[in-house]
């Protein structure tokens, strides 16, 4: 069973090489078709390539530009309370100011953190309900 970490590690690479083959006799077959269809479009049998492209004119790719609009994950949502990284610090914060009240006042500090702690989730499950009523 794996234990939560507050710190993320770096997982290892993965190399994955995807190996080419030739194969002439499909090299063969590819260079004929293409051989037998410039004859053909020669011949007027075909289309010629120009006359393809103005008919594909209209049709451009639908990715392009998708990445520039900066637009939010779909699915995801847009608030950063659930952000991992927010939670990490709040919990990081909160430990490294509960020893240096321990250190600086004693063990009152801890029980003013605890009923800090406590109040805060008392009102966040209010306001939580309140909200669901609500609707």
């Amino acid at each position: 069973m794996k234990f939560p970490q507050i710190f993320r590690t770096a997982q290892p690479m993965r190399f994955d090489i995807k190996p080419r083959y030739y194969d002439p006799v499909k090299e063969e077959v590819e260079q004929r078709t293409a051989r037998i269809k410039k004859e053909l479009q020669a011949d007027g049998i075909l289309p010629s390539l120009e006359e393809d492209a103005e008919d594909l004119k209209g049709y451009g790719s639908s990715i392009r530009g998708s990445f520039t609009s900066g637009g939010p994950i779909k699915g995801r949502e847009s608030t950063s309370i659930h952000s991992a990284g927010l939670i990490r610090l709040v919990i990081f914060v909160v430990l490294i100011g509960s020893l240096f009240g321990y250190i600086y006042f004693g063990p009152e500090a801890l029980y003013i953190l605890l009923y800090t702690a406590l109040g805060l989730g008392l009102m966040l499950a209010f306001f939580r309900l309140k909200r669901k009523r609500i609707k």
